[in-house]
């Protein structure tokens, strides 16, 4: 479909703690780095205590501050809204926005349950008979490194893929005095490990092999039962301000499961806040009849790769900063490497591109959707130890 000139587009934000500042950044960035042909603009970022959002207003390049996501929702001036709130109100706020005519950017994990995903997704169907855009905000996607294992598999380099292996680790919640801030709420959060990490887990694995989950077994744990209430107000992931009072834990710190995959291959996932010493380990990899591709996301920027027949015994490193490689022409020379924030930064860059030239954005309310089914499954099959088979 043919280009549309090149326009303002207004962007509303909501949420302001972590994820909200690493979407300003990449707000601030984008139309910078890339040549997008629309203008992003910072009309207007929203979150419930008005002096914290003013703070990151005012660090970030905000135009404006509302208090009420409704307002924000309501204003004329904003076209794209991206939220980056709880999983709790994702579907109020992003079927909203879709019905009001405006495009959506929506964090991962898409919902808090299968049906509020289901309902997004219907949402998202019906508005893009009008030509709005919505996408899930699974960012590894944008890492060059696993944009370029994707094409290599797409390409048949590995072969049948017969397995896959997927692990993140992380540790900060191994202090039992760590206060119980939202994302150890099952009415806020949905789950816990699962949700947070897993749900990356499950994504990069349907987009690097093109396959879906068809099955899953697994486990989950809670170590800590009761954690500090943190003071009225803390809700976010610094440990300042503990309370006297305890409260229960409602999600899981780690869970682990194994899937069948419709190709016939197979799949072990770990996600875990509990592996102490490791503070954002993420790591993939695809083995294949003629080789294999591992992916670390400490060191982003490489892979590594085994072609079975090729001179070089063993895994050979490649560094993924060539100006061909995905995403890397409008940055730096080869080996000026990137970091974890420039996956945000192809993200938006990706979305205004679907936005301009009118064509559906990847990963849509459907992958998170097949998400939300696989995190459900897995919840189901922990509570029985038992395989769930998930719908065709």
């Amino acid at each position: 479909m043919a280009e549309t000139s090149r326009r303002d587009l207004g962007i509303g934000l909501i949420g302001y703690g972590f994820m909200g500042r690493a979407h300003s950044v990449a707000w601030t960035t984008v139309g910078q780095v890339f040549e997008l042909g629309m203008s992003p603009v910072r009309r207007v970022i929203c979150g419930r205590d008005e002096k914290r959002t003013t703070a990151v207003a005012e660090a970030f390049g905000w135009a404006a501050v509302e208090t009420d996501w409704r307002a924000l929702i309501a204003r004329e001036d904003v076209q794209v809204i991206d939220i980056c709130t709880p999983g709790s109100s994702h579907a109020e706020i992003a079927i909203a926005a879709l019905r009001a005519g405006k495009h959506v950017l929506c964090e991962k994990p898409l919902a808090n349950t299968l049906a509020e995903a289901e309902q997004m997704a219907e949402a998202a169907a019906e508005a893009a008979q009008h030509g709005q855009v919505a996408m899930v905000g699974f960012n590894y996607r944008r890492v060059p490194a696993l944009a370029l294992a994707r094409t290599l598999i797409a390409d048949g380099r590995l072969g049948k893929v017969h397995h896959v292996r997927a692990s993140y680790l992380q540790d900060w919640l191994v202090d039992p005095e760590f206060p119980l801030a939202w994302r150890l709420r099952r009415d806020e959060a949905g789950s816990g490990a699962l949700g947070d990490l897993g749900a990356h887990l499950i994504d990069i694995t349907r987009f690097l092999t093109g396959d879906d989950v068809t099955a899953v077994c697994g486990l989950a744990e809670t170590f800590v039962k009761e954690r500090p209430l943190p003071e009225e107000g803390i809700s976010g992931l610094s440990g300042a301000g503990m309370g006297s009072d305890r409260g229960a834990v409602s999600v899981d710190d780690a869970s682990l499961f194994v899937a069948r995959l419709k190709s016939g291959a197979v799949a072990s996932f770990e996600a875990t806040r509990f592996a102490t010493g490791r503070k954002n380990a993420m790591c993939v990899e695809v083995n294949g009849e003629y080789g294999s591709v591992s992916f670390d996301l400490e060191r982003l920027n490489e892979l590594e790769l085994f072609e079975r027949g090729s001179e070089q015994a063993g895994f050979r490193r490649v560094l993924v900063t060539e100006a061909d490689d995905p995403y890397l022409s409008a940055w730096w020379p080869p080996g000026h490497v990137l970091g974890w924030e420039h996956t945000f930064v192809h993200e938006l860059r990706d979305l205004v591109t679907s936005i301009r030239t009118k064509t559906p954005a990847r990963p849509d309310f459907q992958d998170g959707l097949a998400v939300q089914r696989v995190i459900d499954a897995v919840q189901r099959a922990g509570e029985g130890s038992s395989w769930i088979t998930l719908p065709a």
